[in-house]
């Protein structure tokens, strides 16, 4: 299965493994089961350090067990961890054969310190790109404690399974047989979820900090361009983010990075994030701000509080919170998400395999959607809010072409209806001649653009009537020493590389107001 490139990759990162490792394989006479045996074959051939046994003793197959020899330190997978998560493979492989993880040794004391037994399975599909964060992470976080296992799945092989769980998103987790979470999930976040002290302890930590020259709000691509330009001018710079990465972690593929052919978000934001922390910058992740107080004077210390209880005083803020995907906000929407109602076309598709669906939007993201998912699904209908799709002509002359997609336009979706279990259709208004329609079908996919992440800041810095921050051509915001920059702003073109550069002015403009303070404004940071 694995191809030259890939097998010499493979062969080099296995000599780093400094524990023996038995695959142990449990499988049927079945297609994928001759898959995964192909594979585990592959791998135990190219390392002394791993063998490659077979015991058919677990309910799944195919699925295989990555086991230290000798101990019951180890980690499962049931199918076959190829596409996104072939990486998630590779560090298991490493890590149970005793390679050391790049988590920090806080975080691994706060692991082993969990006080219980954890069983977990997560649910994921080959094409998400969120799934190998959380499977990577719960498979660490199994090596570290032995009190804590992990199941990682295929929902594409294990059908059943997604079925009889009412799984319609990915990945999903479980923890000792019940739903624990949906969505992308650090260890951090796993271990906070499971450590209801952990928040006091870090709110405590933080608030014990001193000020900052430069405080970022957001670790997006923005965020991290900020930083890191303010780094560098030797000024004590600190990040604090809900999610260090932002929107990007879930952006499938990037062709439009200047100088990289491809690339994918989660290695983008791996990329970004490697590179703040070569300047030494306080990064406190899993922050949310929940309010900012601008400084009395000029030169004084703006305040942000944040939603843990703490609060943190800089100089300079940055203000790069980013966006996040625009809601419907019908009746049903929230009541049926993840349970039919999804955002992310590439993650969920898998799992409508067969059956009917919608893409709400006529942009670029939703025709991409919708052609994505014609391929996999029985029946895709796109519906639009205006006379025409606004998709660029190339995608909507494929569109055209597929014999099971619907374009309906002038439509308004109403309401998303289910059986109080899972979605089983939406009503829609036809607004030529206002009239309801409803459409059968399991799944809504909705692709309407972004919504800025300003709701805290209402009554501080001036906003867009869209809840944009209003920012001249140096950044700066309607508050002296508060800047912004990126998909928050006022900015056109929500780009990457523009939110890069927009970050980037902002933290030199940040620098170049502080250098030019008064004396006595000066003075008055000092006090």
């Amino acid at each position: 299965m694995l191809d030259v490139n890939l097998t010499a990759q493979l062969k080099t990162y296995l000599a780093n493994i400094v524990q023996p490792i038995e695959l142990v394989a449990s499988l049927d006479d079945g297609a994928k089961s001759r898959e995964l045996e192909g594979l585990l074959t592959e791998i135990a051939a190219l390392s002394d350090s791993v063998t490659m046994v077979r015991k058919d003793d677990d309910k799944r197959r195919p699925s295989f067990m990555i086991r230290r020899a000798g101990t019951d330190i180890g980690v499962r997978f049931a199918g076959i961890p190829m596409g996104h998560e072939f990486t998630s493979l590779v560090l298991a492989l490493l890590q149970v054969g005793g390679h050391p993880s790049k988590l920090t040794q806080e975080v691994i004391e706060q692991v082993r310190g969990l006080d219980g037994d954890f069983a977990f399975e997560t649910y994921f599909s080959l094409s998400c790109q969120n799934c190998p964060e959380v499977v990577q992470a719960l498979n660490l976080m199994s090596v570290i404690n032995p009190r804590i296992s992990h199941v990682a799945i295929e929902g594409g092989v294990f059908q059943d399974e997604v079925t009889n769980r009412n799984i319609l998103s990915v990945p999903a987790i479980f923890l000792n047989g019940e739903p624990f979470a949906q969505g992308r999930m650090s260890v951090e976040q796993v271990v906070a979820k499971l450590d209801t002290g952990s928040t006091a302890r870090a709110a405590e930590k933080i608030a014990g900090k001193d000020p900052f020259d430069v405080l970022v709000v957001g670790g997006g691509p923005a965020g991290a361009a900020a930083a890191i330009y303010a780094a560098r001018k030797g000024i004590r710079t600190g990040i604090a983010a809900e999610r260090f990465g932002g929107q990007v972690l879930d952006t499938m593929s990037i062709e439009n990075f200047i100088s990289v052919a491809h690339t994918e978000g989660p290695k983008l934001v791996a990329h970004m994030e490697q590179h703040v922390a070569e300047y030494g910058v306080d990064v406190m992740n899993l922050q949310t701000a929940s309010k900012l107080i601008p400084a009395t004077q000029v030169g004084g210390l703006h305040e942000v509080q944040l939603a843990s209880g703490a609060s943190l005083k800089a100089r300079t803020v940055i203000l790069s919170t980013g966006a996040r995907w625009r809601q419907m906000n019908v009746p049903g929407e929230e009541a049926y998400r993840n349970k039919g109602v999804t955002y992310c076309p590439h993650c969920d598709g898998p799992l409508f395999k067969g059956k009917r669906v919608a893409v709400i939007g006529g942009g670029n993201s939703g025709v991409e959607a919708a052609i994505d998912l014609a391929g996999l699904v029985a029946h895709v209908t796109l519906i639009e809010f205006d006379s025409d799709l606004r998709a660029d002509a190339v995608l909507q002359r494929k569109l055209a072409s597929l014999p099971n997609v619907k374009v309906v336009t002038s439509a308004m979706t109403t309401e998303v209806l289910g059986d109080g279990k899972q979605v089983t259709g939406l009503s829609y208004k036809d607004r030529n001649h206002d009239t309801l329609h409803q459409v059968e079908l399991e799944g809504i996919f909705v692709q309407i653009g972004l919504v800025p992440n300003t709701e805290w800041l209402t009554d501080t810095v001036a906003l867009t009537m869209r809840g944009e921050i209003e920012v001249d051509h140096r950044g700066e915001t309607s508050i002296p020493g508060v800047f912004a920059g990126g998909d928050v702003t006022t900015v056109p073109f929500k780009q990457i590389v523009i939110a890069m550069g927009e970050g980037s002015k902002a933290a030199l403009a940040a620098f170049d107001y502080m250098i030019r303070l008064a004396p006595e404004e000066q003075d008055a940071l000092a006090a």
